[in-house]
């Protein structure tokens, strides 16, 4: 960082009107403040009630034009009467302003995630906030390819920060263009008298390039591109834009007035409109952006506009005030108030955060943000600005070493716990607590163990020395998806293939201590999220699929069917998640429809040589029909959380297209294990002391590998 004295000097202006004010208030415009207080409610409405206002994350698009506005007005402001930046007091004021209140809120966080949250959820945790507080959690995020409407994927009570991380990277990096393109302009002859035109086409020739790659990316490749700053800098681009130009804008009442609803109208109908299914950012950030830049430039002449009778009055522009700290706040509680609360979150509940959000915000912002602005010894030399820095990152990154640490250590005392709890009762254990006459007092009683950690990851394989790296034989793009165990039966070893998507990868550990008993020679070939039958795959349910995971799912589908028909097994194991995974052949036909003759027109060329497929039926649904974390919000009571069997276990299209007998001398199997979920009446979270699911949807590993009986009496005789 640059030293306290540092400044970026320039020829000066040649020109009086040069030395002008971009057009930056000495007081904080009221639109301006209502449009902060309009981003911050859609936001928090949206992560509160995110089916009520499912397009609410436009506000964060609503504040990276506020920022790329304010920051470029108050840049140009000085660069252009004094010819030069001073770049390490703007750093400083930037690190006063900002970092004070967001790296308490990560303190706060990091000791709320130790006392309430469940241990496996402290070492993900740990890492995004250590990534917040370096400003790093957008490529994080990025990193992890994360998808905030992916249903297994769960938000820490950091993931917030990733927009907070694409501004500060922003702060870094645009005073260095704003100055480069001064720099070109005052020195390049003819353009001299024109400073302002040449950062402006700057300005916009990066916003441009920034806003094609948006586009593409979101095509390509949504989940980074929702994240990484390069797609989004186009936003501030735009904001800086106005900046630069809007002073020189003169509308008339009627047309401001007009400009300023019709940009309020695109903010609200986009956070109405879109949703989690949205192909974001890409092009459809330009309304609610653009609708942003409308009421800014309306409001440049300062007159009183209709929509002041709403947009300043007072609650609104206290919100605007606090925004940056609602911003911060609202997040974790979210988060973690279910497991403080011990219960999925109400309405009251949730109202209750809103409010929480707000009074914590004002709090902070009165003792910290406003302290910390104003706090003259930091101030006096911006090396002392940054030291403070330096040392509540390190205080920050200290916390999130600790809970890491903290992890490990009770995930070793928790794997002890459940092996003790299956040890002192197994005949009442997991799934055998339902076999018919067991003797068993309380089969749906509190678990030994609600969290569960790594031992219950279902995609983890057991048997390192029989199953061998991913074959590159059935690669998908860079997926390797097929592996080979080798259990040691010999040349007439039975040749099983186990296939499908995750939801016939939950079922391997059976399989495999089913395979390491008999000997079996087994091929595993999964692919999440790809049903495998002769279908049109659009997606989950909520969530369309992009170009490029259609054309995998039907490239992997593809290539392990004619896989399998060259190789001839003995037996296919094959199951899918069907209720999640939608398809539509343009037919009109119900889904069920769709599925029941995708699935026997895959199957089919099988059956007719001779190989036998066993159909493995879908487990009740978890996180679709009850709190996914259930079982830990009720470690008392799980029987809480049981749902009626019709619910949970709707209509299995595998199960239906398996029923119907087969042309050829091959089987089918239908299996259909509910029973060992549910009683006649409901399905639950807890079975004989041990939690039934790992995820929203995927079985814990220890519950399925109390159904290798069960698969075992299935298949004998085959």
């Amino acid at each position: 960082m640059t030293s306290p004295q540092t400044e970026l000097r320039t020829h000066p202006p040649r020109h009086a009107a040069a030395r002008a004010s971009a057009g930056t208030p000495t007081a904080p415009r009221t639109d301006v403040q209502a449009l902060r207080a309009i981003a911050v409610g859609a936001v928090v409405l949206n992560h509160l009630w995110p089916n009520r206002l499912p397009g609410g994350y436009v506000g964060v698009d609503v504040f990276f034009v506020i920022s790329g506005f304010l920051i470029t007005s108050h840049l140009l402001k000085e660069l252009l009467a004094t010819g030069r930046v001073r770049l390490a007091t703007f750093y400083a004021r930037r690190v006063r302003r900002l970092l004070p209140a967001a790296l308490l809120v990560l303190t706060v966080s990091a000791v709320a995630v130790r006392a309430f949250l469940p241990y496996t959820a402290w070492t993900r945790s740990a890492q995004e906030i250590a990534a917040s507080a370096f400003y790093v959690e957008n490529w994080a995020l990025a990193a992890q390819s994360v998808n905030y409407s992916a249903l297994n994927e769960d938000a820490t009570v950091a993931q917030h920060y990733w927009s907070l991380s694409v501004e500060e990277q922003f702060y870094l990096l645009w005073p260095l263009l704003l100055v480069g393109l001064y720099l070109l302009a005052v020195r390049g002859g003819r353009l001299a008298a024109r400073p302002r035109r040449v950062v402006a086409a700057g300005v916009a020739v990066v916003g441009a390039l920034s806003l094609v790659l948006s586009v593409v990316m979101t095509v390509r490749s949504p989940s980074e591109a929702y994240f990484v700053t390069p797609v989004r800098f186009w936003e501030f681009a735009l904001g800086g834009l106005l900046a630069l130009g809007a002073t020189r804008v003169r509308l008339t009442a009627p047309w401001a007035n007009l400009l300023a609803i019709a940009g309020f109208a695109a903010i609200a109908v986009t956070a109405a409109a879109y949703g989690p299914s949205t192909p974001f950012p890409g092009w459809l950030a330009a309304v609610p952006a653009l609708g942003t830049a409308a009421v800014i430039l309306a409001g440049t002449e300062r007159r009183p506009l209709l929509h002041d009778r709403v947009t300043a009055l007072r609650p609104v522009q206290v919100l605007g005030d606090v925004s940056y700290s609602v911003y911060l706040w609202h997040w974790p509680l979210i988060v973690v108030a279910p497991f403080a609360l011990s219960r999925s979150l109400t309405t009251v509940d949730k109202l209750g955060i809103a409010v929480a959000s707000v009074a914590l915000a004002w709090v902070t912002k009165a003792l910290v943000e406003d302290k910390g602005r104003s706090w003259r010894w930091a101030s006096v030399r911006p090396r002392r600005s940054f030291a403070v820095m330096v040392v509540g990152m390190a205080v920050v990154g200290a916390l999130a070493l600790g809970l890491h640490a903290a992890s490990g250590r009770e995930a070793t005392a928790a794997e002890q716990r459940a092996q003790e709890a299956a040890a002192a009762d197994a005949a009442c254990y997991g799934p055998a607590a339902l076999t018919p006459g067991a003797a068993c007092d309380d089969p749906f009683g509190p678990a030994a163990n609600p969290v569960l950690g790594d031992e219950s990851t279902y995609y983890v394989l057991d048997h390192p020395d029989a199953c061998g790296e991913p074959q590159s034989r059935l690669q998908v793009g860079d997926t390797r998806t097929t592996t080979h165990c080798d259990f040691g039966g010999g040349d007439g070893a039975p040749r099983v293939w186990l296939m499908g998507d995750s939801h016939a990868q939950q079922w391997q550990a059976p399989v495999l201590a089913r395979a390491a008993a008999e000997g079996w020679d087994v091929t595993l070939s999964f692919l999440g999220a790809c049903p495998p039958a002769e279908v049109e795959y659009v997606g989950y349910r909520g969530n369309p699929a992009t170009a490029e995971k259609r054309a995998q799912c039907d490239e992997w589908r593809d290539a392990v069917h004619a896989e399998i028909a060259a190789e001839r097994p003995d037996m296919v194991l094959t199951s899918s998640f069907a209720r999640a995974e939608q398809v539509d052949d343009g037919s009109g036909r119900s889904e069920s429809e769709q599925y029941v003759e995708g699935f026997r027109s895959y199957w089919e060329p099988w059956t007719a040589a001779g190989i036998d497929v066993v159909v493995l039926g879908d487990p009740p649904m978890n996180g679709m029909v009850r709190d996914k974390d259930c079982a830990i919000l009720n470690a008392e009571a799980p029987v809480e959380c049981a749902v009626e069997r019709a619910v949970a276990q709707p209509a299995d299209p595998m199960l239906e297209a398996a029923s119907e007998p087969t042309q050829g001398p091959g089987r089918l199997v239908p299996v259909d294990l509910s029973d060992r979920f549910c009683d006649a009446e409901r399905c639950y979270a807890v079975v004989g002391g041990l939690p039934v699911y790992a995820d929203r949807d995927h079985l814990n590993k220890q519950y399925a590998l109390g159904l290798e009986p069960d698969l075992a009496a299935a298949v004998a005789g085959l």
